[in-house]
């Protein structure tokens, strides 16, 4: 499973769909998945959330995205959520996967209620990188890369409260703009580290307007040149940890080296 992943479709109740634009990264730990509908407006002319509408903030909140680190027995895989962008909802993410051909996997839920095609883009077996910063028990930041893709989470403020889906919290709730704006501001950004456009350029996030720019957090991390480690640009009450790295002496290539 290692690598990274789009979802080709998924069928329920015998129907196929194909409605997410996915991307799926998968270390040898730690995970992030980020569905965006493929029918979300660019909002090319905003520069933050001063700049949508009311309804377009709702646009947002269909986005999908999680992260966390899976574990597994035999062929049924846990993925454990840490980070979520939907409301959380209690229930598990709990499924068995199977190869079905090269590059390709099929994943079944338990209860049969839905099977997912998916198909890997990479499989990064020489290249495995996550951090991790935490702050007390919660996990603020995670960055992973896979080949040379990468996908970076930044956690919102404070945790959403348990509800069926995001647009179901706005309702029930009643929530003010500035609130749902709140519930809005956690970011998963994915893209290139070198071979895009320009070094960490962000493809594409749950945050539009971060799409073409730069991922600054890449800036927060250098590898030292009197020692090669690495080292951070922490805050106080932060706690760094890289869980996975395969990269070896290309860190240097991924980071500045001061």
């Amino acid at each position: 499973m290692h690598g990274s992943w789009t979802r080709e479709w998924i069928e329920r109740r015998g129907m196929r769909t194909s409605t997410l634009d996915v991307h799926y990264l998968q270390s040898s730990s730690a995970f992030a998945d980020m569905r965006i509908p493929v029918q979300r407006p660019a909002f090319r002319d905003a520069r933050s959330f001063a700049d949508l509408s009311d309804s377009d903030l709702r646009e947002l909140a269909r986005q999908r995205a999680f992260a966390g680190y899976t574990s597994g027995v035999v062929d049924t895989v846990t993925w454990h959520h840490e980070l979520d962008f939907q409301p959380p909802d209690g229930d598990a993410d709990i499924g068995r996967v199977e190869a079905v051909g090269l590059g390709l996997m099929r994943e079944h839920a338990l209860d049969s209620s839905y099977v997912e095609s998916w198909r890997r883009v990479s499989d990064g077996a020489d290249r495995q990188f996550a951090l991790r910063v935490e702050r007390g028990a919660r996990l603020e930041r995670l960055l992973i890369v896979i080949g040379d893709r990468f996908l970076f989470v930044r956690n919102r403020a404070t945790d959403l409260p348990r509800a069926a889906s995001f647009d179901s919290l706005i309702v029930n709730s009643q929530a003010s703009r500035s609130q749902i704006i709140a519930w809005l501001d956690c970011e998963f950004s994915t893209g290139l580290v070198s071979s895009g456009a320009a070094p960490w350029r962000i493809e594409r996030s749950t945050l539009p307007w971060r799409e073409g720019q730069r991922l600054t957090f890449a800036d927060s991390v250098f590898v030292s040149r009197r020692t090669g480690a690495l080292e951070y640009n922490s805050a106080a009450a932060e706690h760094w940890s890289v869980p996975v790295n395969t990269v070896g002496d290309a860190l240097r290539g991924m980071f500045t080296a001061r």
